[in-house]
Formats: structure tokens, C-alpha cells, sequence
């Protein structure tokens, strides 16, 4: 789940939290919202999580390895 993802199911928990008023035989629409926050939550740090470990090109502390070939022609080759 990337971040737009989250921050998208983030968004529809808290209209349904918060913004819809009306009721549903058999469904709260309260705790349906709280759980869409929760999964949007959890995936918006994983997602920040994972950012963080597979994009690190500059940050500082971060190492990069570099490879130098050296090409061993005599010359006259």
C-alpha cells in the first residue's frame, strides 16, 4: 500500500467517523471509520518505513558502494 493509498482510506475513515450521520441496520459506520484510520495509519508508516530504507541515495549516515574497474592493456594494444 503506498502512501496516496493510505492517506485516501485515512480520509473516507474520518468522513465516516465524523461527517456521516446516518445509520445502517447492522453495520456501525463509526467503527468502520476508526478501522479505515487504523489500516490507513498503519500504512502510511509502513510505507514511510519502507521509503526511508530502499530510497536512502544522499541521506547522510547512508553508505553507497561504488565499483572501480581498471581495464590492464599493454600498450601498444
Amino acid at each position: 500500500m503506498g502512501i496516496g493509498a493510505s492517506l485516501i482510506l485515512i480520509a473516507i475513515g474520518a468522513i465516516l467517523t465524523w461527517a456521516v450521520q446516518t445509520t445502517v441496520s447492522g453495520i456501525d459506520l463509526n467503527a468502520v471509520g476508526v478501522i479505515l484510520m487504523i489500516i490507513g495509519g498503519v500504512g502510511f508508516l509502513l510505507s514511510l518505513l519502507f521509503w526511508s530504507t530502499w530510497g536512502a541515495a544522499g541521506v547522510p549516515g547512508r553508505r553507497r558502494s561504488t565499483t572501480t574497474t581498471v581495464d590492464d592493456v599493454p600498450p601498444g594494444y
